[in-house]
């Protein structure tokens, strides 16, 4: 992560160009002005990187211009009463357990600029004692990540109607 966020602060050169997601084993993803992104890629592979490569996104997620978006969330949420959930959130971008809802408010806001730290986050459940984890949504990307970082652990994709069919009906047996 530390070499990942000197490659992006190097590639900058005055437009933003961030570490935007810590996935674990290596892998970073940065965002930000598509040029500086740009730069990173060939810095990175200048660096050493096994594999550095432009990710086919609809915006620059996790970084500074997102604010406009992270602006809305949370006058979103500001219009919405947040309860204590009954088992604590393990925040992405704090990599630690919250239960405040004015705590998870402000997370989910600075989700949206900040760093997501899925290494810490997923480090963090496992030394707790989560074992099983459960990918809901489009692909298996997560699951494989948690695999990787997370010894012994189980992870399932649930991303489809059929997905939902086998999961329940595995869990009737």
């Amino acid at each position: 992560m530390v070499v990942a966020a000197a490659v992006a602060a190097e590639a900058a050169q005055g437009q933003v160009c961030e570490a935007a997601n810590d996935n674990g084993g290596g892998q970073v993803v940065v965002s930000g002005d598509k040029a500086a992104v740009e730069r990173a890629v060939e810095i990175a592979k200048t660096k050493g990187a096994k594999r550095a490569m432009i990710l086919p996104v609809s915006a620059p997620f996790h970084c500074a211009l997102m604010q406009p978006a992270a602006d809305v969330m949370a006058q979103a949420l500001g219009k919405v009463a947040v309860k204590s959930p009954v088992v604590p959130i393990v925040s992405n971008v704090l990599a630690k357990a919250i239960q405040d809802p004015s705590e998870i408010v402000r997370a989910l806001v600075a989700q949206v600029t900040g760093t997501i730290r899925w290494r810490e986050s997923v480090s963090f459940m496992a030394d707790a004692g989560a074992k099983t984890f459960y990918e809901i949504g489009a692909g298996k990307v997560l699951s494989g990540l948690i695999k990787r970082i997370a010894d012994g652990a189980t992870s399932t994709a649930i991303g489809t109607p059929e997905d939902i069919a086998t999961f329940k009906a595995g869990r009737n047996t």
